[in-house]
């Protein structure tokens, strides 16, 4: 198992080292330098070289990811010019609330989800299979904003139970400070969640409930709930965990669009406004950290597999 954990732990690392070429490059191209957005579309070339050269920013691209990455073993994101803040303190003042968010969400899916998508497969082709079928699929193809948008209206506009923006608390604790008016964010997170998760526990439910140990379980006379619960429930959530794991880094981007239509004070708020602010530094801080939670995602999702099908670590 610890060779396996190195391995993995490896490629993760040369991963990142990538993206985060990758990701410096790209940004770059877009823009070459932050002065015009620090400095103002009027500043004269002069004040613009000088920010370039003060900055490090006349000098080739390698040299400049070259220092990038040191910065970052350093554990220094940048600063930012717009907000005159460092980088790593501002996610740091609103990563707690996006996780809290984003953890809530998470959990409320999956509870959701796992027995939803078994009892379809129990009900295969029934009314209850296809109409939650239908719903997922309906829903599925809907973005996020649209569900946020259609929440609003009929629970916020229509029916005046929950309020259209979210809490406006400092505190990574706002969902359980006030949860009236975090329900919609948190619906409409769980919503997208629960119908990608629900069907794909279907169709690995379905999958075990075809297998011999199934079979044999329910010929010794074993209660269905027994053979649910104690045979079937371990099995097929084995491809769930890799599912999860794919979709912690989604919720960066998810947390994006509610953040911004609840008006929600998290990560995904300040990538907007630093987006319509240029503020290059956050912007490529905040990329990074979708691509290591997509990275950290995959290898705890690899662990967790390993460790529950000893079969995985064999085959690797």
């Amino acid at each position: 198992m610890t060779a396996y954990v190195l391995k993995r732990l490896g490629v993760s690392l040369l991963v990142l080292l990538g993206l985060s070429f990758v990701v410096f490059m790209m940004l770059h191209f877009i823009s070459e330098s932050p002065a015009r957005a620090v400095l103002g579309q009027q500043a004269s070339p002069e004040a613009i070289a000088a920010f370039n050269t003060e900055n490090g920013y006349d000098r080739p691209v390698i040299l400049q990811y070259f220092s990038y990455l040191g910065d970052l073993l350093r554990g220094d994101l940048g600063r930012s010019y717009k907000l005159n803040e460092e980088v790593s303190v501002l996610l740091w003042q609103n990563i707690g609330r996006s996780a809290v968010l984003s953890l809530a969400g998470l959990v409320l899916a999956i509870v959701i989800a796992i027995p939803l998508g078994i009892a379809q497969a129990v009900r295969k082709n029934t009314f209850f299979d296809r109409t939650v079928s239908t719903f997922s699929y309906v829903l599925y193809a809907m973005p996020s904003f649209l569900i946020a948008l259609l929440l609003i209206a009929a629970f916020s506009q229509a029916i005046p139970i929950f309020p259209a923006e979210a809490s406006q608390t400092n505190s990574p604790w706002a969902i359980f400070i006030d949860p009236v008016a975090m329900a919609l964010p948190l619906i409409t997170l769980a919503v997208t969640n629960v119908v990608v998760f629900s069907q794909y526990q279907r169709s690995a439910a379905l999958e075990q409930l075809g297998q011999d140990y199934i079979k044999v379980a329910r010929a010794k006379g074993m209660s269905e709930r027994m053979v649910l619960s104690k045979h079937l429930l371990r099995n097929a959530c084995i491809p769930l965990i890799t599912l999860v794991g794919l979709q912690i880094p989604i919720l960066l981007a998810g947390n994006l669009i509610v953040e911004s239509v609840f008006n929600y004070p998290g990560l995904g708020l300040l990538f907007l406004n630093s987006l319509h602010r240029e503020d290059y530094p956050v912007l490529l801080a905040y990329t990074l950290l979708g691509g290591a939670l997509t990275v950290a995602g995959n290898f705890f999702a690899d662990l967790v597999v390993a460790r529950a099908d000893r079969r995985i670590e064999l085959k690797k």
